[in-house]
């Protein structure tokens, strides 16, 4: 079954368009699956992938041969770039010499996927398709309750107060729990059995060492590089110890903030930095990592107990909310002074300011005073996996699975 993928509706605005189109993400997030679909509407189009090494090499070797054999449809859509060498080069030459379109798709960012990218300056819009946020995961596992997801998520947009039914609060949160325990690969979804979603998110990891760490990384003691990860994964949510990270992971800092930097590039984690204004009062150098997919940190860590039941939970919870962010093209920050204080994340949109604390129940107190002292101008958000809604004449407190609607 396919479900259609926000992003799908910007590639269809940008099809006439004469620059290159680049949709990138992780392995598996269904960047296939979705130029197929797309590929498949229209009347004049090729799908092509470099997985396939004879059409590869003929595209590296005899550039004026592949255009002339490929370039016969309107639209040549092309997967798993991130294997062609120079290929920023070589799209450069098709792009100035002739008249089709390009579509191109690839597991690493942009200067990964499309080596030589000075080569595409203005030649080149760049795309990033995740695995699913928490809105196509509903259209997926229970699409009799998206309407009613979106009826309640425009209140919020609006800073209403919501008055959820137990009934309409436990099916959330516990559907919720599940895309935070398990993530939004499409073919995690699609497992109808525990078992097989654990399987399923342990060969996406495998194939990530086998595709991208050593094909595009070439590293041969990948014990290293995996010894990393999993460090990262135990410690979401905090700062960043690059010392405990070297003496864990038996690389020098120098070799460590590049693994660091790989992992961010091909969409296994990411950094989120400290915001500031004061630099006297609030700055914090280190910055913290969260994973891109809670389900992936679950299997990286081998954890995937109910919330209740972890210790952990609150760091899962942050990333969860994280993740619905990234999802959204949202780079969030953190708050924290030299003293401890701290908000979990922090959000500028041109003229808003928008900090975010989570907590497992909505009794759990909220406290923005110092934030609020330092940012009179900011909007503050209790959020919340369980309880009922709530607001005071202190805090505003939502489920955390409608805050991307105060976000838009």
């Amino acid at each position: 079954m396919y479900i259609k993928r926000k992003l799908e509706n910007t590639i269809l605005r940008y099809l006439e368009a004469p620059e290159i189109l680049a949709i990138i993400g992780p392995r598996q997030c269904g960047k296939t699956t979705l130029i197929k679909e797309l590929a498949k509407r229209l009347s004049s189009a090729q799908m092509i992938s470099f997985e396939d090494r004879d059409t590869l090499s003929l595209f590296e070797r005899d550039i004026k041969n592949f255009a002339s054999i490929y370039g016969k449809s309107k639209y040549l859509f092309i997967d798993e770039f991130q294997y062609a060498s120079e290929g920023g080069k070589k799209l450069k030459y098709i792009y100035d010499q002739y008249q089709f379109k390009i579509i191109v798709t690839g597991s690493s960012s942009i200067d990964l996927t499309v080596q030589a990218v000075k080569y595409l300056v203005g030649r080149i819009f760049i795309f990033n398709l995740y695995p699913f946020d928490f809105e196509e995961f509903l259209t997926w596992k229970a699409p009799h309750l998206s309407e009613t997801y979106l009826s309640y998520g425009r209140r919020v947009s609006q800073m209403k107060l919501l008055s959820l039914s137990d009934e309409i609060q436990y099916t959330f949160s516990k559907l919720f729990e599940e895309y935070t325990l398990f993530g939004g690969y499409p073919r995690v979804l699609a497992s109808e059995s525990l078992d097989e979603k654990r399987e399923v998110l342990k060969n996406i990891y495998s194939t990530y060492f086998l595709r991208d760490v050593r094909d595009l990384l070439g590293l041969i003691d990948d014990y290293k590089f995996e010894k990393l990860i999993k460090a990262l994964g135990l410690q979401i949510g905090n700062l960043i110890d690059y010392t405990e990270l070297c003496t864990i992971s038996e690389y020098s800092y120098i070799t460590l903030k590049k693994q660091l930097n790989f992992l961010e590039k091909t969409f296994i984690c990411s950094f989120v930095r400290p915001y500031f204004t004061n630099k006297r009062k609030e700055l914090v150098k280190n910055p913290k990592m969260y994973f891109f997919d809670t389900g992936l940190r679950n299997s990286v860590v081998n954890d995937f107990r109910s919330l209740d039941a972890r210790g952990d939970n609150g760091a899962l919870l942050e990333n969860a909310l994280f993740q619905e962010c990234i999802k959204r093209e949202i780079k969030p920050q953190f708050w924290r002074t030299k003293t401890g204080r701290e908000i979990d994340f922090v959000m500028q949109f041109q003229e808003r300011l928008i900090a975010v604390e989570i907590k497992k129940k909505s009794s759990h107190r909220y406290d923005f005073s110092l934030f609020q002292k330092l940012h009179p101008q900011s909007s503050c958000f209790g959020v919340y996996w369980q309880d009922s809604p709530r607001i005071s004449s202190e805090v505003k407190a939502y489920p955390l699975y409608f805050v991307p609607f105060l976000l838009k």
